[in-house]
């Protein structure tokens, strides 16, 4: 728009600031090319939240929103139904530099990239090239084959639809760049801009595959002259290629000169350097490389390019891609202000939501005393003793792993956190996140009747080792369904809630659940040859019962505040139920876990290992993967510490010795 204004005011050739306007902004855009009869996908502009809800009436899934006033396929993304749509209006809205928006329906079919000019009447297409857009739900543009290899009466249609887009938005001097879809319903705009493509096609892989120097022609069309180099001198074919490093802090970039030297390269292009750091892409800016190359068959083409990425090699460190500060505002920012304000300190004082979402039930004190009990212990230090180097590796129902700290089994990414991730990509996330780091995620069924065999498929994707806690649903045919099916899918353990017997989600979704005694708990466990969880022990008689019943390990636990308020914090009954069922089973504990000094003060109590919620979901929403390797890195740092600060080498030398109650020294004092 700035190139027309001035050419506007100084009376030089181009097009009307109100045309550069229009092949600017995408509402315009479209509604000019509507109003001309051009075939498009359905669309609304987009402002507000409720703008979208309102576009809903008329528009069919999948869609795509994107910014109205940005390129790049920046903020681009694609909505396959009602529950990503806040997502994705959030993640479109960021890039928008107006906040204008629109939502559209989403076109399938092959997709082409054209360039053409325009002077004194005439119109001729100067390129059509394949794009290949992968990653969804972004649109990434992975590269492009120059030239096409569509029909050639699928060509004269995008020819011609591509004269009238550019003669309804009077580009009718200089360049003109469209992006085209080839859909079961015919050809279809996507966009139309009034400039030459990017994407290294109109100053490389044209000019490679034609001989013609495009960007000469469109400057001599700019100076008022006519073109004199349309008249193609070579019929090869170009592609591009963009190269992605892995996320994390680029440590090496090895191969480059070697890669350059590869018979049929023209050129290469890296946009990052040594010590930047690396983010998934989201858009086409964000890659981290482009290699040019240029043969007589597109077969040979890929050929090279195979070459390439076989000699080119990224060194990432993932723990770099994050920061607890960007995890937090990823977090908060996908969460929205309905589910999780991610407060610095979670607590359950000022939450955003309850239940379902990510709070507690009620006023939520079962959720703060959770916090509450553990603040009310502090760690005592020992320092005149003999040098010590603490290690937290440990066994856990007969598996080594690295750190005590575990995921606790979560779902409802849609119906508990607003469709911030898709349940399979949360309980994948959860998994490798915990498997890189040495550790186990344990996965919940929801209350949902398939959910479980979303986690199931998770944990193959994953090959990570894994625990699957059952709901205690009525129906144990149910039950032993999930069994037979975890031990299938090579589950490490199972388990069941038993306290989840009046979740609010489940008696919202009309899941019949119950209470069991000894005995039919007992033959829940005979369903399955897996070691046997029983979770959300609160007192010293369940857990003996749940002994009694065959359970080889123990979960003290409230389910975190969100099946009664007004409970105990976990933390003030693990002593109790430790002391009264001694080493029989391992226990692990869950509630209010907030650092690696928490983790020590439960394992003091009498936890064998521990499990960590909500920190954990608010890192796998900010921060995918590398934020759960992150979070889990950070606690185990903050074990690790408090044990070498204490003088204790195992994790079963940990005990409440090392631990001061402040709440019963005060009471003490006072009483004297």
């Amino acid at each position: 728009m700035t190139v027309a204004a001035v050419a506007n005011a100084l009376d030089l050739p181009g097009i009307r600031y109100v045309d550069a306007e229009a092949a600017s902004n995408k509402v315009k855009m479209r509604e000019r090319l509507k109003k001309a009869g051009i075939p498009l996908p359905g669309f609304a502009p987009v402002w507000s939240f409720s703008d979208t809800r309102e576009a809903l009436e008329f528009l069919k899934f999948p869609l795509v929103m994107k910014p109205a006033d940005n390129m790049g396929a920046r903020g681009v993304i694609k909505v396959e139904n009602r529950e990503e749509l806040q997502a994705a209006f959030k993640h479109a809205k960021k890039y928008s530099p107006t906040g204008e928006m629109i939502l559209e329906e989403y076109m399938p079919g092959p997709e082409v990239s054209v360039d053409a000019l325009a002077w004194n009447g005439n119109f001729v297409i100067t390129g059509i090239a394949d794009r290949i857009i992968e990653r969804e739900p972004f649109f990434i543009e992975m590269g492009h084959n120059m030239p096409s290899v569509l029909s050639s009466s699928v060509l004269k249609e995008v020819e011609d639809v591509m004269f009238r887009s550019m003669k309804a938005l009077g580009i009718t001097l200089g360049a003109g760049k469209g992006d085209i879809k080839v859909t079961p319903d015919g050809v279809k705009v996507g966009e139309i801009a009034a400039r030459l493509s990017g994407g290294f096609m109109s100053a490389f892989t044209f000019p490679l595959s034609s001989g013609i120097n495009l960007n000469r022609a469109a400057i001599l069309i700019a100076l008022g002259e006519e073109p004199d180099n349309l008249t193609p001198t070579a019929q090869r074919v170009s592609i591009e290629r963009c190269l992605l490093a892995p996320r994390g802090k680029l440590l090496a970039i090895d191969g480059i000169e070697e890669a350059r030297k590869i018979e049929g390269v023209n050129d290469l292009f890296l946009m990052n350097k040594i010590g930047d750091i690396i983010h998934e892409p989201t858009n086409n800016i964000e890659k981290t490389g482009h290699v040019i190359i240029s043969a007589d068959t597109l077969e040979q083409a890929e050929s090279v390019f195979e070459k390439v990425k076989n000699t080119i090699r990224f060194t990432c460190d993932e723990l770099y891609s994050v920061s607890e500060k960007e995890i937090q505002q990823n977090a908060r920012l996908r969460f929205g202000k309905e589910v999780c304000w991610v407060c610095k300190v979670c607590d359950g004082t000022d939450c955003a939501s309850g239940v379902p979402g990510m709070g507690g039930l009620g006023k939520m004190l079962t959720f703060q005393d959770n916090i509450n009990a553990l603040r009310e212990y502090s760690i005592l230090p020992k320092y005149i003793r003999e040098h010590i180097q603490a290690v937290v590796e440990t066994s856990f129902l007969g598996k080594t792993i690295k750190t005590p700290v575990m995921a606790a089994p979560m779902t409802g990414a849609v119906t508990n956190m607003n469709g911030a991730m898709d349940e399979f990509t949360f309980a994948a996330t959860l998994l490798e996140g915990c498997r890189t780091s040495g550790t186990l995620a344990w996965l919940g069924d929801g209350a949902s009747p398939e959910k479980y065999l979303i986690m199931l498929e998770a944990v193959r994707k994953t090959k990570a080792d894994a625990i699957l806690i059952c709901k205690p649903r009525e129906d144990e045919g149910l039950l032993e369904e999930r069994f037979r099916e975890s031990e299938n899918s090579g589950l490490f353990a199972i388990g069941m809630d038993v306290d989840a017997v009046n979740f609010k989600t489940m008696t919202s979704k009309n899941i019949s659940s119950v209470t069991r005694n000894v005995s039919r708990l007992g033959k829940i466990r005979s369903f399955t040859k897996l070691p046997f969880i029983v979770k959300g022990i609160m007192t010293p008689q369940d857990a003996q019962f749940a002994i009694d019943a065959g359970a080889d390990c123990i979960v003290v636990s409230n389910h975190g505040g969100r099946v009664l308020d007004d409970m105990p914090g976990t933390a003030r009954v693990l002593p109790g139920i430790r002391k009264v069922i001694g080493d029989k089973v391992q226990i692990t504990v869950d509630g209010g876990v907030r650092s690696g000094m928490d983790v020590f003060k439960m394992i003091a109590l009498g936890a064998d290992a521990v499990l960590v919620g909500r920190p954990m979901a608010i890192f796998a929403i900010g921060g995918g993967v590398a934020g759960i390797r992150f979070l889990i890195s950070q606690y185990t740092e903050n074990l690790l510490q408090s044990m070498n600060v204490t003088g204790v080498e195992t994790l079963k030398e940990i005990g409440m010795e090392l631990l001061f109650r402040k709440k019963m020294d005060e009471e003490n004092s006072m009483s004297e």
